[in-house]
Order: structure tokens, then C-alpha cells, then sequence
């Protein structure tokens, strides 16, 4: 039996880094990492030597042998130090003065949708703090695109949780997290009374308003903090200026004829 996908797994949590970084380490893709360490694909001779030289450990070990049951291996006694580190922190948020924000890029929002409540996917995020958030449950999402211009591409938005569809309020901001799209950042009009479909609406208007079905939502979080590197700006070019103008003249004409 080769131990190799799970002492992989193991012993990149003892350095505390993610499966990107690892990859970084041993110049393969992220993909390949995952795939070893659910032991979909067995790692090349090559790779196995890259390991154990990184490690500094055998093949031997590194196949045969369990290093999470190996003594005194790894950080300071447990074995799980890493894991228990973090997930003991993050139990003890509700009692922290600055809550821990984990933060989903968006090399990693294609695979959220299937993790967002599996407690090993979300230790694999990088967190940061911000000392200006009240207690609470916090998120971010980068976001690409420029549905939501003037907010730039690359924007990090923190959200905090939405317990209840109840909760939302007309027109704020939110990362909305569906089946249908994945994880968007829209604004929500809450134009039904009972609340089984949400219209979905960009602040750059060349992007039209669409409905998604409650049943269909997993998540909500309102927008509380925006974050952008300094000095970006807004891309807008003079052919999109002119598409907004069009866009609402259009709009303003329909809304005569209807009020007429």
C-alpha cells in the first residue's frame, strides 16, 4: 500500500501551505497536487524525488511509511498541529475582537460552489484580518469583469453572512453564491413578495437585469468593505460611455411610453 497521496497531503500542512504554493515548489500544476492527494493519479518518480528532497525523506518513508503517526514528525507534537491550529481559531472567532475573514481568489470560485461548506476546502484559504469589522461571519471574493463598473476588476469584496433571504434589502450589494452562476457580485431587487426568484441587477448598465430561483441560491453575503489596489481606475473607454448613454436613453423612452 503507498501512503504517498496522504503523506503529501500531511506533510504540505506541516509547512502550512496551500496546494498552489506547493505546486510552486515542485514547478507542477495545482491540479496535479489535487489529484495525488486524493489519490486520483499516483506522483512520478521524479516528483516523489522532488518531494523527499524538499522534505528530507526517503522514498521509503515517503511511500511506505504513515508520517502522521510517526513520532515526534512534523510541527511540535501533533500531528494535526496545523489543522487543529486553524480550525480551533476559527471556532474561536465569535469570542475574537477582530474576526477572521477567509478569502476565496478567483482561481478558487470555480471549485467554492462544491466546497463552501466542506471544512477541509475552506482550511485551504488564505485568511486576513481587518480590526475595523464588528463580530460577525465574514467572507471575500475577488471579483473579474466590469459588470459592476465604476468597482473595478479585481476589486476583493468582504461580505458578511446572510442568514435569511428576510434579511436582504432592496438594491445593497451582495456576492450571491448559485448553482445556476456560481459565485457573481450583483445588486438584489427584491421585487416578490414571496421571495422565489431575485432579480439580479449590474451597476454598469450595458449588463441587463436576470432572475435567479431562491431554491437555487446556497449563499448570500452583503458587501461591507470594498478593496482595490491603489490607483485603479474604472475601465471605461469612450465606445462603453456611449453604450451606457444609448442604454439609458433607451430605457427612459421605454418608461414614457409606458407612463403614457
Amino acid at each position: 500500500m503507498s501512503y504517498a497521496g496522504k503523506n503529501l497531503k500531511f506533510i504540505r500542512k506541516q509547512r502550512e501551505w496551500t496546494q498552489e504554493e506547493m505546486a510552486q515548489q515542485l514547478q507542477i500544476k495545482r491540479s496535479l497536487v489535487g489529484a495525488y492527494e486524493e489519490e486520483r493519479a499516483e506522483p512520478r518518480l521524479e516528483v516523489q524525488e522532488a518531494i523527499c528532497a524538499l522534505f528530507n525523506l526517503s522514498l521509503e518513508e515517503f511511500l511506505f511509511q504513515d508520517l502522521s503517526q510517526k513520532a515526534g514528525f512534523g510541527q511540535e507534537g501533533s500531528s494535526n498541529s496545523y489543522l487543529d491550529r486553524r480550525r480551533a481559531m476559527k471556532m474561536d472567532r465569535s469570542a475574537s475582537i477582530v474576526p477572521i475573514v477567509p478569502f476565496v481568489p478567483v482561481k478558487a470560485a470555480a471549485g467554492y460552489l462544491a466546497g463552501y461548506a466542506d471544512p477541509e476546502f475552506l482550511d485551504e484559504l488564505n485568511t486576513f484580518t481587518l480590526p475595523m469589522l464588528a463580530p460577525g461571519d465574514y467572507r471575500a471574493f475577488e471579483i473579474i469583469g466590469d459588470s459592476m463598473l465604476p468597482t473595478p476588476s479585481g476589486s476583493v469584496i468582504v461580505g458578511e453572512k446572510v442568514a435569511s433571504l428576510k434579511e436582504v434589502k432592496n438594491s445593497n450589494t451582495y456576492i450571491v453564491v448559485s448553482n445556476a452562476d456560481g459565485v457573481v457580485y450583483k445588486r438584489i431587487i427584491t421585487n416578490d413578495d414571496h421571495q422565489e426568484k431575485l432579480t439580479l441587477l449590474s451597476d454598469n448598465p450595458l449588463y441587463e437585469p436576470y432572475q435567479v430561483n431562491s431554491q437555487d441560491i446556497v449563499e448570500i453575503w452583503k458587501a461591507v468593505y470594498v478593496i482595490q489596489k491603489a490607483g485603479a481606475q474604472p475601465m471605461w473607454d469612450v465606445d462603453q460611455l456611449a453604450g451606457v448613454v444609448n442604454s439609458l436613453q433607451d430605457k427612459i423612452s421605454t418608461l414614457k411610453r409606458t407612463m403614457n
